[in-house]
């Protein structure tokens, strides 16, 4: 049921226009149409939305990791009054659909001027990160036994060289998991690139397939091509760290 969708891309981007909709249906090509890939790869500037693309992916992983494992790590290993209370509040917040704030966030970046521009698609990264993020790296936190803590602070460290030096390199396993979802998270964002961006030199790889499907509607095949070039580095970075997918949402749940 899952993996069909994924071998129809495949195979209908090694096939010609008649072969896609051929009943019944033909699912080896023949012959393999590898020029595919090239047409759909030179008619628009993929290598503009590549870039676009992968400068928002790499600055917004690195914001990501970094806040939410912090914020993380204030919420789990630092006691202060109300600390409960506020991330509660936080919690709330994940029960808003993105389409109640997707207009005032939309004022408020056109106010301070920074409309089709990148800044919209990074910056938010370096204000925690997301709440999705800081829950599941706080759940995963708080299965660290805090005799560490307590031995790191006898020997006179303090709470950033605890998280530096202990809670972060322990967490190495959750830590990737958040990567990954940011990863997917930014490499497949169609909404927020359609919001914010105007100019085509600054268009993602997502917004690149709509402009390809509207130019060539009728032409499912290089649509096909290029999609399918879009996917694979998702799904080599899935496989890569599928070991340490699975151990960090595992291991997440064990203490709440």
């Amino acid at each position: 049921m899952f993996i069909i969708p994924f071998v129809w891309l495949i195979r209908s981007s090694l096939m010609n226009l008649s072969q896609i909709f051929t009943m019944p249906p033909e699912w080896i090509p023949k012959p393999f149409q590898w020029s595919n890939f090239h047409k759909a790869l030179t008619v628009l500037p993929f290598d503009v939305f590549f870039k676009n693309t992968l400068i928002i992916v790499v600055t917004v992983l690195v914001g990501t990791v970094i806040t939410s494992s912090i914020g993380a790590f204030g919420f789990s290993r630092i006691q202060w009054k109300g600390r409960d209370t506020v991330f509660a509040i936080l919690m709330t917040s994940m029960m808003l659909p993105a389409a109640v704030t997707m207009i005032p966030s939309f004022l408020g970046w056109q106010v301070l001027g920074f409309y089709d521009t990148l800044y919209p698609l990074i910056v938010p990264a370096y204000f925690g990160g997301g709440i999705f993020n800081i829950f599941l790296l706080r759940q995963f936190y708080l299965t660290i036994p805090r005799d560490f803590d307590e031995a790191a602070f006898v020997d006179g460290a303090n709470y950033w060289k605890i998280y530096t030096r202990i809670i972060f390199p322990l967490s190495r396993s959750a830590i990737i998991v958040v990567a990954l979802f940011s990863f997917l998270a930014s490499w497949n964002d169609f909404m927020g690139p359609l919001i914010y961006l105007k100019s085509d030199s600054l268009f993602t790889l997502a917004l690149g397939l709509q402009m390809f499907q509207g130019t060539y509607t009728a032409q499912w095949d290089l649509l096909m091509a290029a999609s399918a070039t879009v996917v694979l580095p998702c799904v080599i970075v899935f496989l890569a760290g599928q070991r340490y997918f699975l151990e960090g949402i595992t291991l997440t749940g064990l203490k709440g």
